[in-house]
């Protein structure tokens, strides 16, 4: 399934997308009036009640709406908790980002996070902070998104813990990141995760996920991988992470970038206010930003 949140007017909704035909069927419309009023209540629920996922949608009628007369905005607009990021997960990363130590030995993932308040919509503008900083960067990401609670989780339990996928831009601020000497501060300026366009749910991506990730900079190629790069896989990530950590249902964890980012250049290629950031991984769809003053 493909699952949405948008607004009409100044109302939110949330429901199920066809992307193929370009509809979405409302929630209560697929699920009925008592459906959901979110999509993060949705997968809460849907760990307990697996009958939410196999309700069947009608056929598409005057009560789906086009994709086209909706605004979609992120998927989880407001998590409840800090999103899980990973750094340094694909070696080619690492490389153009440590050049004068090419390959470093990482034995553990790199965990942060970056806060609520960072989340947008996957066609959101994303200010660029100029006042605060002067080196603002793109990341294309594949975001987990986790369908029940767990703690101590096995690795080879761990793909019953996703309920599904999205892509984030883990937008950064390079500067501030170097000056801080830690990773939060410069990934949680507002507006820095651009976030969807829906949610993609595991039964439709098989394991492992090896799925096409790309990202453009005004119509300019600048990263193109394949999630089999990476180094720590999906099952490794959320059972290294669980370790007395209890994972809850709606967390979303974001596995890492592969090379072609800004500051990877020489001279780095930052963002300017106008530039427009496409990120597109295999099967899921597309976000596309542009970065105003």
């Amino acid at each position: 399934m493909y699952l949405a949140t948008f607004k009409i007017g100044d109302k939110e909704d949330w429901g199920l997308v066809r992307p193929e035909v370009g509809l979405i069927c409302p929630a209560k419309v697929w699920v009925g009036q008592n459906a959901p009023a979110t999509l993060l209540d949705f997968i809460r629920l849907s760990a307990d009640d697996k009958k939410l996922l196999s309700y069947e949608p009608p056929l598409p009628n005057e009560q789906w709406l086009a994709i086209d007369e909706v605004e979609l905005i992120a998927p989880i607009p407001r998590p409840v908790r800090n999103i899980f990021c990973v750094g340094k997960n694909y070696m080619d990363h690492i490389e153009e980002m440590n050049k004068d130590m090419p390959g470093l030995n990482i034995q553990y993932p790199q965990y942060f996070t970056k806060a609520t308040h960072t989340v947008t919509g996957p066609f959101a503008d994303v200010p660029l902070h100029s006042d605060v900083t002067a080196q603002v960067d793109y990341e294309a990401e594949l975001a987990v998104i986790i369908g029940k609670k767990g703690i101590n989780i096995p690795e080879d339990k761990a793909m019953d813990y996703v309920f599904g996928y999205t892509i984030i831009n883990d937008v950064t601020a390079r500067d501030l990141q170097q000056n801080h000497s830690q990773w939060f501060k410069g990934k949680s300026l507002d507006g820095f995760c651009p976030m969807g366009p829906w949610i993609v749910t595991r039964d439709e991506i098989i394991h492992p996920v090896e799925l096409n990730i790309s990202s453009w900079v005004n119509g300019e190629l600048r990263q193109r991988s394949n999630t089999r790069h990476m180094i720590f896989s999906i099952p490794k990530l959320i059972s290294i992470l669980s370790q007395g950590l209890t994972l809850e249902p709606g967390d979303i964890l974001a596995t890492g970038t592969p090379a072609g980012v800004g500051m990877g250049f020489d001279p780095p290629r930052v963002l300017k206010s106008g530039d427009v950031v496409r990120i597109e991984i295999e099967k899921i769809g597309y976000i596309e930003n542009r970065f105003v003053e």
